[in-house]
């Protein structure tokens, strides 16, 4: 894989993903993104110009993603609109840009024969009982909660049928939370580090009883890659780091490792259809492929964010009054 077209590689995960792929080959990478509000050229700044070039513009561009697909080895597709709340007051993006969008690159793909990924995530499963000892399988059945889950799972089965119908070379991981650098401080755990950093009070969804599976962003991209180079055609792998805990202990470690009260939070309204609980089984990816998550404990990761967060103010601060005028208007 010498040259990667890489969509939506100027969001969170994709763009930690050219910074990977950057640092670990000698692949260079053609990143084609639409810049909205989640997506940030900023995100790409000091990698080598000779290896990472940044096209701005829509995946459901048909014309523009067929010149890109026709120019690289492989796609691997991170474009998404991932904002639950967000896809709750419109649909229509997410309709067109995770739906309409998959299908324009499935197209390009066929064309020209080329390799892709396709990124998905775990929440497409629906959410898991609290005291269910079960974690989501490959073969678990979908289950989207939102508009926004709808949309991804309806791309992953575009991509099976382009697979099955038409010989795609393509692969699908469905990963659980990402936490690391430059993500969008709307999410959870940004939102929390910002918040104690500007010196507000962190927000606490509910009763925080809401548990997800963190693994850090550089062990997704590095599972990525492998399922890129290794992984079989028209196999779907699930990436987790074992990393299950709920909002709560999230929060109260953040307090804890900058030297705050643990309790130092406020309780807000819960998110609308708010799912429970996410987990993970990596065990095909970990047998089959030979991954293993670098950072294995969580607080091990979370304090490298937290560490970036505090020196990188000037990537997360134009964007925080905004963010957080946004979320008064919710009650969160």
């Amino acid at each position: 894989m010498q040259r990667l077209l890489v969509t939506g590689g100027a969001g969170f995960i994709g763009s930690n993903f050219v910074r990977w792929v950057a640092a670990n080959t000698d692949a260079s990478v053609v990143v084609l993104d639409k810049l909205t509000y989640a997506g940030n050229a900023d995100s790409l700044d000091g990698l080598p110009t000779d290896r990472v070039e940044l096209v701005v513009g829509d995946i459901c561009d048909a014309e523009l993603v067929d010149r890109l697909v026709a120019d690289c080895d492989a796609v691997v597709h991170f474009a998404a609109e991932s904002h639950n709340d967000n896809s709750l007051n419109d649909p229509w993006p997410f309709i067109n840009t995770n739906i309409v969008g998959t299908y324009t690159i499935l197209q390009a793909v066929r064309k020209h024969d080329r390799r892709l990924h396709h990124i998905s995530t775990d929440e497409v499963y629906g959410d898991l009982e609290l005291d269910d000892p079960d974690r989501f399988h490959e073969t678990t059945s979908y289950n989207p909660s939102s508009p926004y889950l709808s949309s991804k799972g309806a791309s992953d089965l575009l991509v099976r049928a382009w697979v099955r119908s038409f010989g795609v070379k393509a692969t699908i991981s469905n990963c659980s939370n990402n936490y690391g650098p430059y993500q969008h401080i709307e999410k959870f755990i940004p939102r929390q580090i910002t918040n104690v950093l500007s010196g507000l009070r962190p927000k606490l969804y509910g009763k925080g009883e809401n548990v997800r599976d963190w693994i850090h962003v550089d062990d997704h991209n590095a599972a990525v890659w492998l399922i890129l180079n290794d992984g079989r055609i028209g196999e779907t792998y699930l990436i987790g780091a074992d990393g299950e805990k709920n909002n709560r202990e999230v929060i109260e470690e953040i307090l804890g490792l900058l030297g705050q009260d643990p309790s130092a939070y406020d309780l807000v309204a819960d998110r609308p259809g708010h799912d429970m609980r996410y987990a993970i089984d990596s065990t095909k990816l970990r047998e089959e492929l030979g991954w293993e998550p670098i950072y294995k404990n969580f607080t091990e990761g979370l304090s490298a964010t937290i560490a970036w967060y505090e020196a990188n103010q000037d990537w997360w601060l134009p964007a925080k009054q905004a963010t957080e005028a946004m979320y008064a208007k919710q009650g969160q």
